[in-house]
């Protein structure tokens, strides 16, 4: 079963509830996927301020949230009842993806793993539905709600999402190696002599272990060698934290980089 990082509420600095209502895992019986029919732009933040200050909610509508990259956001939570689809709240997870209709495959990826993990936890399949199932609206989308009706299938989806980090080590080469030495010196951490020159030496590792140690681990020596689960899911608490929780990254100046950094528009 494919697992993916939650980022926590901390982490992309949600406000306060003014209210929860819980329930258990023998109530949910449906995933429910939904787009926030905004820019991939928006923030989390941007769309809980929205929910809570123009409709008047106790909070961000959506159990989780998913952008482009790949990144799985905590919303209200998995047991929490939700504010995303009519008369199907408390029965339903609501995930919803960052974007208008035409995700990533990094987040078709993610969307696919919290479904796989919500069913792990419930101990049953849950049943897939688009937001169009169960009200009477347009979201998804056409484009992810068949994806959501031909059963969320992954095989063949590019795996370019910032999970895909976990597993890299000491040694590695390549543009993913390029992507975790970005996202670690966005996190604030210098890679003074090679920056981002996708070989996975001893700065990119010792910048790992900065990372972690800036965060509360207890990060000796060899804690930046590889990239585990632990670490990656640091690493993005510190990057979120950089961001101060508004969606605006407090980033280096300048960054290096070696060679050609793929960036798609």
């Amino acid at each position: 079963m494919a697992t993916v990082p939650i980022i926590e509420r901390s982490q992309w600095g949600a406000r306060d509830p003014r209210g929860r209502k819980y329930v258990s895992w023998g109530t949910r019986t449906e995933f429910i996927v939904h787009h926030s029919a905004g820019p991939t732009s928006q923030t989390v933040r941007s769309i809980q301020d929205f929910h809570m200050d123009s409709r008047g909610w106790s909070d961000i509508g959506y159990n989780l949230l998913v952008d482009d990259a790949g990144h799985a956001y905590d919303g209200r939570g998995w047991l929490v009842v939700g504010a995303h689809a009519v008369g199907h709240n408390t029965s339903g997870i609501g995930v919803c993806y960052i974007g208008q209709n035409a995700p990533t495959d990094p987040a078709k990826r993610t969307i696919r793993a919290l479904y796989d993990m919500a069913c792990e936890q419930a101990g049953r399949q849950l049943e897939t539905l688009g937001h169009g199932d169960v009200n009477d609206t347009t979201c998804p989308g056409g484009n992810l709600d068949a994806w959501v009706h031909d059963g969320m299938p992954v095989d063949g989806l590019d795996t370019n999402g910032g999970h895909e980090l976990i597993g890299l080590k000491k040694g590695d080469q390549g543009e993913r190696v390029k992507g975790l030495q970005v996202c670690i010196m966005y996190a604030g951490v210098d890679l003074p002599q090679y920056g981002a020159d996708g070989d996975y030496g001893d700065e990119t590792a010792e910048g790992l272990r900065q990372a972690r140690e800036l965060v509360g681990s207890d990060a000796g020596p060899g804690y930046g060698d590889r990239v585990s689960g632990w670490a990656y899911g640091q690493l993005m608490k510190l990057l979120a934290e950089n961001t101060g929780g508004d969606g605006t990254a407090s980033l280096p100046d300048t960054i290096s980089v070696s060679g050609d950094l793929d960036v798609e528009d």
